[in-house]
């Protein structure tokens, strides 16, 4: 019984006892099996936190697209509904009335004739609206199709993100790409309309390439697809991939025609936790009318306390992702979207300016789009590549991603920035004199076999 009680009064003593003082941090901790013993929470959060610190600076990672940065009443309302399940719509019924406020906000912004009864849904992120999309299409197709023996397939540029590529192996689609040329790193109408057959469910534009940050001409694409059906009688639909610019185009680019307003346009999805301002994840996806999303994909379940229909991949998620869009519509607005975004090009535009000034780099965007621009190496070849480059920069704190374009353009590297809320003209400044640092140090320090690739941990 001694024993006992002093086994117990050593248990009670390691809650107060100063953290890097306990017995505990001195011994490994058990990472890939369940410890036999339980500790003090304040000593399993120092260990995590100490942990994480192992990871790169939040605020200077220039290779994301999703927010890094929110107000503090935002963090508060969402640390305060992690635990509201977003399908628990019957119990928390507010909730599900805030996420059909947040569609119908999309909706009016996306020009969408839908008088408070949009149809949409917010998702985990945009490749969940991509999958959701391109399910509807590809159902659509199936009940219009009279002869038998074709294979549906979807028209999109190489560009694409890799969720498509994922939706059609998933749903067996043939992806057509429509490969890149050098000075056009997104898809050509003329091109796109020319892999189109009686087994197209449909065409992917993105409004906001991740490549460079370009937008995809929309309107343009949908003028050749009605000349398309004028003359062979297809009708194929648009999906607008609006992952960052459903968020920027309506603020910075109001007169830009690519969504709703075009008529053969019958579903965007959008991110909210990249330019819609939001941490991660939340995303959104709509449709321009209840014909356009097929009813068998939409099932009702009434086990939770209600009859309520669903029609997301994902079941069971937090709900605080949608609050904290809320939020964001409420504080912000109009004018407040507007100028943050505005901040946010400004300050890419002075970027890629002093970029191009320096000698070495050539521009391939300039950040007048998407606050994101995209720029490579002038020929000939220097003495470094971008992605030593990189792994300089990473030295100093700072995550710039150097990568390869897709197919066809393969062997020329880029380096991407991407301009979010915190990252403000005075840090600007700062991260273009260390990218000189840095270039100065490459150019002083050249390899002895210039032509031959250096080993990289990015390659």
């Amino acid at each position: 019984m001694h024993k006992q009680v002093q086994n117990e009064d050593e248990e009670d003593n390691l809650a107060f006892t100063p953290t890097y003082a306990s017995r505990f941090l001195n011994e490994p901790i058990a990472k890939y099996v369940l410890s036999d013993k339980s500790q003090s929470p304040e000593t399993v959060y120092q260990i995590i936190k100490d942990e994480l610190q192992l990871d790169g600076n939040a605020h200077m990672n220039l290779a994301t697209f999703v927010t890094t940065w929110m107000e503090p009443q935002a963090s508060r309302l969402m640390a305060e509904t992690f635990e509201k399940n977003l399908i628990d719509k019957d119990e928390y019924p507010e909730t599900a009335d805030i996420e059909r406020r947040c569609v119908n906000i999309l909706a009016d912004l996306w020009h969408s004739d839908h008088e408070g009864q949009a149809l949409g849904t917010s998702t985990v992120g945009s490749s969940e609206g991509c999958m959701l999309a391109g399910m509807a299409f590809k159902w659509r197709w199936q009940t219009k199709q009279t002869r038998k023996g074709i294979k549906p397939n979807l028209v999109l540029g190489s560009n694409a993100q890799i969720c498509w590529e994922k939706f059609c192996r998933y749903w067996q689609v043939e992806p057509r790409f429509v490969p890149l040329e050098k000075g056009q790193y997104h898809l050509q109408p003329e091109r796109a309309v020319a892999l189109c057959d009686e087994g197209t469910i449909g065409v992917v534009g993105i409004l906001g390439s991740t490549i460079d940050g370009s937008y995809e001409p929309i309107e343009e694409l949908a003028r050749t697809l009605d000349n398309l059906q004028a003359k062979r009688g297809l009708d194929i639909p648009i999906h607008v991939d609006a992952a960052s610019g459903g968020f920027v185009a309506p603020f910075l680019q109001p007169h830009l025609v690519w969504d709703f307003r075009l008529l053969r346009v019958k579903s965007i999805n959008s991110s909210g936790h990249k330019y819609g301002l939001v941490y991660p994840g939340v995303g959104w996806v709509l449709w321009r009318h209840p014909d356009d999303l097929p009813k068998e994909l939409i099932f009702r379940v009434n086990y939770l306390g209600g009859d309520m229909p669903t029609f997301a991949l994902n079941f069971s998620r937090p709900g605080n992702g949608v609050i904290a869009q809320y939020y964001n519509f409420l504080r912000l607005g109009r004018q407040g979207y507007r100028r943050i975004l505005q901040n946010c090009q400004d300050t890419a535009l002075f970027l890629s300016r002093k970029i191009e000034d320096m000698e070495y780099f050539e521009l391939l965007s300039r950040g007048d789009d998407l606050p994101v621009f995209a720029f490579t190496l002038k020929k000939p070849k220097t003495f470094f590549s971008l992605y030593d480059l990189s792994d300089r920069m990473r030295e100093r704190g700072w995550q710039v991603p150097a990568y390869s374009l897709p197919k066809d353009l393969q062997s020329t590297v880029v380096m991407r920035i991407v301009v979010k809320e915190n990252f403000s003209r005075d840090i600007a400044a700062q991260f273009i004199q260390d990218l000189k640092e840095q270039v100065a140090w490459l150019v002083d320090h050249p390899y002895k076999h210039p032509s031959v690739p250096r080993p990289s941990f990015h390659h």
